[in-house]
């Protein structure tokens, strides 16, 4: 085994990667930027090495700089992780002629495989069914827009050496494919330094099913099952599972043979993952492969009792695979939930800041068998800045049924409470109950089909409103308990303390009574008393996460002081929740209401970025729907489109500057 392994990469995949090697007892180094001075990454490492600033072609992306910083520290051996240059051939090389092992598969099978169009062409030769489309590096904009006229809309651009989304466009219409085949050359170029793309037939309804495979430097190759990733948004995916709720065994077999087959014709010695298109009635269509480690990999690890980053380790040292295609065994269910910096309610805009809180739940399994797994690279008080990917965290949970791993998911998104910057938890939490979802009746479109109009916080209603209600009535009470048992008050009249409580929760009012000591547990019984809900906590103030039963469920529920009240999350719910006493509640009546400024003249950069172009200039007529810029954010670049008719009266940023979330671009007479 090595002597001590470079980790190439940052973010929760470098801390991974640390966690086995420090359990194999490798020494670990890590590499930083400026940004990630104060990372985890470098605090969890034995050693760390600065290798450029900020912009991850002056850092990350540097061969020659994470060569030195190997040579440096004496690391004989190289995980590059995923994304930056996991694929990248060249890197390889230069491990290779540096003496370095490099943790991933030979050159060749980068080459073949880690291309987007020549693994097609390699599959083709190869009799795999693959989707129709231009194999060859198209030109320009022009030449996309003749291919897709051929090939019949619509179509998909994608980056050749791309993943997770970026450099990828659907279009369907000429005009489209013209404006994203330049936004595609330039998101691939500055997140990959490879400019090509190339133009395939995109399929719809279809579901993003891949397969793992695991190969040794002595010619065998495994597969690990499949893993559903059809839950994206932005052709990235936000959602995983293992197995698929779809694939059958037959389908299975026949996925992992193809899989295994197209791995072997290029002598594919690691862990990698072959991607397939899969139709309604099961055919599938090789997509691509990836010759790297996959980021919702977590899930195949639970399903089959392994570990990828130690399989990677082992075979890249030389041992052989273990296991044979027969050991493998998928037991139970995983699901894997992206935590995006992100705002869903902004058509999942990045979103930055600083995290001033970060507490996930409780990591482990229980006696059921359920167990809770989080793949973190921050820490509390870290930042999250706008020169890398927004993902912060993946949040896994395994357990012997589908139905029951995401009703675990469910609620430990409620208990993750991350404050500082929008973030997609209610989303997910929202996702977790939808029926569809629970069903398993998905597709890559499922995002924009249940939810046409945008994310929308959804309001309480029933046992949700009146659990939410509860909560607050019974924390107000703990507050009133608490003060009237304050020591050494001045003598006189006692405080009274009003016994019936009204709750303002989204445009409407419940007057609710509280039985119980300070500590619980307690009843709630509703105006009337035809209702009454039974609570019982050991939460106390301060935690942003209330765990307890309602009457008799568990539950999580986070919650945040606001004035007279209290900002209360809940399966997805995030609505604020003021508690009065009748006198209060007749002087708010009285309160104005401050009116939204009018910001319908203005273009409102919709996330912190930095501006890529401008279409426009002062006094141009624009139609709805034509570009107005380009923003980048997070290595994906966003076209800024008129929502209506208008004409251009001030341009107030320029290329090249950064702007803040809601800066004024453009303003429209």
């Amino acid at each position: 085994m090595f002597a001590k392994l470079l980790i190439a990469n940052r973010g929760e995949i470098a801390c991974r990667i640390m966690r086995t090697a420090r359990r194999l007892g490798i020494p670990t180094v890590a590499v930083y930027s400026d940004a990630d001075r104060d990372a985890l990454h470098v605090d969890m490492a034995d050693e760390a090495v600065r290798i450029g600033p900020a912009a991850a072609s002056q850092s990350y992306l540097d061969i020659a700089k994470i060569v030195a910083a190997a040579k440096e520290t004496g690391a004989d051996a190289i995980h590059p992780g995923y994304g930056f240059l996991s694929e990248n051939a060249a890197f390889a090389r230069a491990l290779a002629k540096a003496g370095i092992v490099f943790v991933g598969p030979n050159v060749k099978a980068i080459e073949a495989m880690g291309d987007k169009i020549e693994s097609k062409k390699l599959a083709a030769k190869a009799k795999v069914s693959t989707v129709p489309g231009h194999l060859g590096v198209i030109k320009d904009a022009k030449e996309a827009a003749k291919i897709a006229d051929e090939i019949g809309y619509p179509v998909m651009i994608k980056a050749s050496a791309g993943g997770g989304g970026k450099g990828m466009r659907i279009a369907y219409s000429r005009k489209e494919v013209e404006e994203g085949f330049n936004s595609s050359k330039s998101e691939a170029k500055s997140s990959f330094g490879d400019d090509r793309v190339f133009v395939e037939k995109y399929i719809e309804e279809p579901r993003h099913i891949e397969i793992q495979v695991l190969g040794d430097k002595h010619g065998n190759v495994i597969h690990l099952g499949e893993r559903e990733c059809s839950i994206q948004r932005r052709n990235q995916k936000v959602v995983e599972e293992a197995p698929s709720p779809f694939i059958d065994d037959k389908t299975r077999a026949a996925m992992g043979a193809e899989a295994v087959s197209l791995a072997k014709a290029v002598g594919y010695d690691t862990a990698g993952t072959v991607e397939f298109i899969v139709d309604k009635n099961r055919n599938f269509y090789f997509l691509e492969m990836n010759t790297r480690l996959q980021v919702e990999h977590p899930v195949t690890e639970l399903v089959t009792g392994l570990d990828l980053v130690e399989a990677m380790l082992r075979v890249a040292a030389g041992e052989k695979l273990k296991l044979k295609q027969k050991d493998v065994k998928l037991e139970g269910s995983a699901i894997e939930a992206r935590i995006y910096a992100e705002d869903p309610v902004r058509n999942f805009m990045p979103s930055t800041g600083r995290l001033i809180r970060y507490k996930p739940p409780r990591e482990g399994t229980t006696v059921d068998g359920i167990t809770t797994r989080l793949d973190s690279g921050v820490v509390e008080g870290g930042e999250i800045s706008v020169y890398y990917d927004p993902m912060i965290a993946k949040l896994v949970t395994h357990a012997p049924t589908r139905l029951q791993a995401i009703e675990h998911m469910g609620e430990a998104l409620d208990a993750f409470a991350i404050d500082g910057f929008r973030h997609n938890i209610p989303f997910l939490s929202v996702l977790m109950r939808n029926n569809r979802w629970r069903e398993g009746r998905l597709c890559t479109k499922f995002i924009a089909e249940e939810f046409p109009g945008g994310f929308k916080p959804p309001l309480p209603t029933g046992d949700e409103r009146d659990a939410i209600v509860a909560i607050a009535a019974t924390i107000d009470h703990m507050s009133n308990q608490r003060r009237r048992a304050i020591t050494q008050q001045m003598h006189g009249e006692p405080v009274q303390f009003a016994e019936v409580r009204i709750i303002e929760i989204a445009d409407a009012a419940e007057r609710v009574t509280v039985a119980g000591d300070v500590e619980g547990p307690f009843t709630v019984i509703f105006e009337g008393g035809g209702k009454t809900i039974n609570l019982a906590s050991n939460w106390w103030f301060g935690d942003p996460v209330w765990k307890g039963t309602i009457d008799g469920k568990p539950a999580f529920v986070q919650i945040r002081p606001i004035l007279n009240g209290y900002d209360i999350i809940y399966e997805g719910v995030e609505v604020p929740v003021r508690v009065l006493t009748e006198r209060e509640a007749e002087l708010a009546a009285l309160m104005l209401v401050k009116e939204k400024a009018d910001t319908s003249k203005f273009l409102l950069c919709p996330m912190p970025g930095t501006v890529v172009s401008l279409a426009v200039d002062v006094g141009q007529d624009v139609r709805a729907g034509d570009t107005l810029c380009v923003v980048e954010a997070m290595k994906m670049e966003n076209v800024l489109k008129a929502e209506r008719d208008g004409k251009v009266s001030k341009v107030l940023a320029k290329p090249g500057d950064s702007l803040n979330v809601d800066a004024v671009i453009l303003e429209f007479a």
